[in-house]
């Protein structure tokens, strides 16, 4: 018997499913029928083709040779898993079933039969029970982890009867899950909508752990598939690997595209929203939050004097930093020139930047010598023309990864604390030679970083009242008073847009006549998938500095990642070993420009010249990838916020003893230093899901302000739309599988006792 009739013979029906399965066809098709006649808005072919869909899958499931190998090979079974809990239950709810099945029954049996029993009370409160969204999740969750459990698992491989009940459970499990998600026809949410993202990336995370449970277990987890014949040429760990890697792959696809049209939806006003609730009223236009009006922290916020506080306090830190890093102990867990920088001031970072926006250029300990430079130099001269702009800015920071590197920073005391020193005499000399903020505007890599990862942050300066400020002559905001000081960084408020080139500082707050400028609430990362003039900027697709800053954030995020990980460090000293180098450094110098440069530019480049050939775009391909590059700096945050958070999770408890050591050598003792704490803790159970949950979200951001982005360069047209997105969203997919490799690795912890 050849492959191909084999195949075919080992397609088994059961006459049950199948009676069930035809049934239910002619009822919906009955029932469609009559309501398209009434309701042809609701009911259309799309409505159809989605049931047949989903009804064809569950058969292709448990009928088909893929129920006749599942027992056989792992990743086959994976597949069945996958069809009946991630495929076919959203495609029968897109059908919206339920009143085409009762429609189709004779009027008889509707109406006096199943009709009634239908709308009988406790069997409605039971059905609103089990579909709420928590019951829901938890069902999905509960049945997935159970049943790949070794004993119900292989319990299902030796019966039957166990295997098709373990098939039903998975099948119903999944029509809950996904009822809230589709929210099918008639049918009222429980939860807002915006919830049901949350909801996908949390079952996102649990199926991605289980999933590298199979990837990276080192022997069989089932007995059964050790013992089964050899299909193929995978073994069976090969076999249980390459399940995993379709159960992850296939199913965080399946749940992120769903909240990437929840996301695009929501934010195009639900044209992929739910239909199910009836007409309402158009709501009252609803007040965005202001974190000005909140009480007690809007004044805390507005109030000069705090913020002179707060840069004091980071000064007086950053002398410290200095300070110890000169003149205190080599060792980097035992210095605060290596713990405070590099463990917690880059995760309390990317919290403020998820958080609220860019707080720490508010803070910035740069800023008190900079104003002393004011006081003892002319600052009258205008910023060199050829050198505005974010190029040099970029420069410096792919000076600075390639440093981390080469000099291993982290691990220097000395080194960072001379960093730190430059930094302040250039902010000194910069703003004491040149007028306005030249250093913040043009020079400072850290505030470019900041400036780019505040896109995504969920609140950003802006105007309360648009027509206050077009009654405004004053413009206050950006001149400033006699007393007050304006925008240094030439931001006019009416025209701002987003949170580029802005420090949060607030003097464009207090310095407003007519309180007009608030710290408003916005979408994450929504100023990066419009294109309007912004002030001082211009349009960022005018802009490919911005663009290449944006993209070495991106990439950096990555390769600064990558660089601690163990397999990566194992295969360059094996690479150096082979090429008869004394030590890696010289292939990672060699690799950084490759990192850094070449990579985005040749990815970005192709995703977009293979984009403007398929769309047909009448923008420029270097306007395409100023505006493209743009929309991956979210998954290029969540890269850093993982990373970042990774050392302070683990390092949290460093800085007792080195506060504790560092205040004894000034001669105040505190008690003796327990360095056990400077040791690396071990990853909190939380961490890995967190992680994943920040790159999932990472990616439906970029998603969405790609889809966004490439929708409004193809004014509307939904085709070409599409043809300009799918390879930059290949790109940004490929960034995101990258991430979860690398969160899964052993990663070196650096400046930490050992």
């Amino acid at each position: 018997m050849d492959a191909a009739t084999a195949a075919l013979a080992s397609w088994q029906l059961p006459l049950l499913p199948a009676t069930l399965a035809v049934l239910a066809v002619l009822l919906y098709w009955r029932g469609w029928r009559a309501l398209r006649a009434q309701l042809p808005a609701q009911f259309g072919a799309a409505r159809l083709a989605a049931f047949l869909a989903g009804v064809t899958t569950v058969i292709l499931a448990v009928a088909s040779p893929i129920d006749a190998f599942a027992p056989l090979l792992l990743r086959v079974h994976m597949l069945q898993h996958i069809l009946l809990t991630m495929v076919a239950p959203p495609l029968l709810w897109l059908g919206a079933p339920a009143l085409p099945l009762l429609r189709g029954l004779p009027q008889g049996a509707a109406k006096h039969g199943l009709g009634p029993f239908l709308a009988w009370p406790p069997l409605l409160a039971a059905g609103r029970f089990v579909v709420h969204p928590l019951v829901a999740w938890l069902a999905l969750v509960i049945a997935t982890l159970l049943w790949h459990l070794p004993g119900p698992y292989q319990l299902a491989l030796r019966d039957p009867d166990w295997h098709q009940f373990e098939h039903a459970c998975f099948l119903v499990a999944g029509l809950l899950f996904w009822f809230p998600v589709v929210q099918p026809y008639p049918s009222r949410a429980r939860w807002p909508r915006w919830a049901m993202v949350p909801y996908l990336l949390l079952a996102d995370a649990q199926n991605t752990l289980l999933a590298a449970l199979f990837v990276f277990a080192d022997r069989p987890l089932y007995a059964a598939y050790a013992a089964a014949p050899a299909l193929t040429a995978l073994d069976a760990r090969g076999d249980q690997a390459a399940a995993g890697a379709l159960m992850w792959v296939a199913g965080s696809a399946t749940y992120l595209v769903a909240a990437a049209a929840i996301v695009i939806g929501w934010l195009n006003g639900s044209a992929l929203a739910p239909r199910a609730a009836p007409p309402r009223p158009p709501p009252a236009p609803r007040r965005r939050l202001d974190l000005l009006r909140v009480p007690r922290l809007g004044a805390a916020l507005r109030s000069l004097a705090l913020r002179r506080a707060a840069q004091a306090l980071m000064l007086l830190l950053a002398a410290a930093v200095i300070a110890d890093g000169l003149l205190g102990p080599r060792m980097s867990p035992m210095n605060l020139a290596g713990v405070l920088p590099w463990t917690y001031w880059r995760g309390l970072v990317v919290i403020a930047l998820l958080a609220v926006g860019n707080v720490f250029c508010m803070a910035c300990p740069f800023m008190l010598p900079r104003a002393l430079g004011r006081r003892l130099l002319p600052g009258r001269r205008a910023w060199p023309r050829r050198l505005r702009g974010k190029w040099l800015a970029a420069a410096l920071l792919v000076v600075y990864l390639c440093a981390y590197e080469a000099f291993a920073l982290w691990d220097a005391p000395r080194l960072t604390a001379a960093i730190a020193l430059a930094y302040f005499a250039a902010a000194l000399v910069v703003d004491g030679i040149f007028r306005g903020a030249a250093f913040c505007k043009h020079l400072c890599p850290i505030g470019q970083f900041h400036f780019v990862h505040a896109t995504v942050s969920p609140f950003t300066i802006a105007a309360r009242d648009p027509e206050t400020c077009r009654s405004c002559a004053g413009a206050d905001c950006i001149r400033g008073t006699p007393t007050r000081r304006g925008c240094e960084l030439e931001l006019f408020v009416p025209e701002k847009r987003g949170n580029l080139d802005c420090t949060l500082c607030l003097d464009c707050v207090r310095a407003c006549p007519h309180d007009n400028v608030g710290l408003l609430a916005v979408a994450p990362a929504a100023e990066l998938a419009t294109d309007p003039p912004r002030s001082s900027l211009r349009r960022l697709s005018e802009r490919p500095d911005i663009a290449a800053l944006a993209l070495l954030c991106v990439f950096g995020a990555f390769a600064n990642a990558a660089g601690m990980l163990e397999p990566v460090l194992r295969a360059e000293a094996a690479l150096a070993a082979r090429l008869g180098l004394d030590s890696p450094l010289a292939l990672t110098l060699a690799a950084l420009p490759v990192a850094l440069v070449a990579l985005p530019v040749a990815a970005l480049g192709s995703a977009v010249a293979i984009g403007h050939r398929w769309s047909g775009a009448t923008a420029t391909p270097r306007a395409l990838a100023c505006r493209l590059a743009l929309a991956l700096v979210p998954i290029g945050l969540a890269m850093w916020s993982a990373h970042f958070l990774f050392h302070f999770a683990t390092g949290i408890g460093t800085a007792v003893p080195v506060a504790q050591r560092a205040l004894a050598d000034l001669g105040v003792a505190l008690g003796s230093p327990d360095w056990s704490h400077a040791a690396a803790m071990h990853a909190p159970a939380w961490l890995t899901p967190l992680e994943l949950l920040l790159l999932d979200a990472g990616l439906l951001l970029s998603l969405s302000v790609g889809w966004r982005t490439a929708l409004e360069l193809n004014h509307g047209r939904g085709r070409p739309a599409v043809a300009l997105h799918l390879p930059w969203a290949a790109l940004a997919i490929a960034l995101w599988v990258a991430g979860a490799w690398i969160v899964f690795q052993p990663m070196q912890m650096r400046g930490m006792v050992h």
